[in-house]
């Protein structure tokens, strides 16, 4: 990258970053906020990130901590509701929100460790050792981890009612 970097960074891995963020979060504006946190906690060091290999590991790791501490807080400013209000939409988007609702649903059944693993590791499409290194933990914890959240979504009627209809 040129220069400084943080400019170029932000323009290619910014929307990367913002998925992340709304799989971890479940709502798109706390996702941008996320995001947005992450950068200026990572802006003032970002000379020594950006010598860094993979300096997207590093900023991916900072956002996971913010979310950790933030998801660890009692009193949430909005409250998700379980209906959707209408909205005259081009097209049919009833599945396509049905889908987002059940798995945003099953991801916030997951402890917060189950939910970044999952969400870097199989949305993320992170390699094991990536993910370990943005954790702070052992592969090895990754594949646990990973194996006991795929486990629990199993379980989790919202999303084998909606399997049930997909398959139909």
């Amino acid at each position: 990258m040129e220069g400084d970097g943080f400019t170029e960074f932000i323009a290619a891995r910014e929307a990367a970053l913002q998925r992340t963020a709304w799989w971890l979060t479940g709502d798109w504006a706390l996702a941008e906020d996320l995001v947005q946190a992450a950068l200026v906690r990572s802006w003032p060091k970002w000379e020594r990130i950006a010598r860094l290999e993979e300096p997207e590991l590093y900023v991916r790791r900072v956002m996971v901590n913010l979310w950790s501490s933030w998801s660890r807080r009692r009193w949430r400013s909005e409250q998700v509701t379980d209906s959707v209000p209408e909205s005259h939409a081009p097209g049919d988007l009833a599945a396509e929100v049905t889908a987002r609702l059940a798995v945003r649903d099953a991801l916030g059944s997951l402890t917060a460790r189950q939910r970044a693993v999952l969400v870097l590791r199989v949305f993320d499409d992170l390699p094991e050792a990536q993910v370990a290194q943005v954790l702070g933990c052992a592969v090895g914890t990754v594949k646990s981890t990973l194996s006991q959240a795929l486990a629990r979504l199993r379980q989790e009627p919202l999303l084998a009612e909606f399997w049930e209809r997909e398959a139909r």
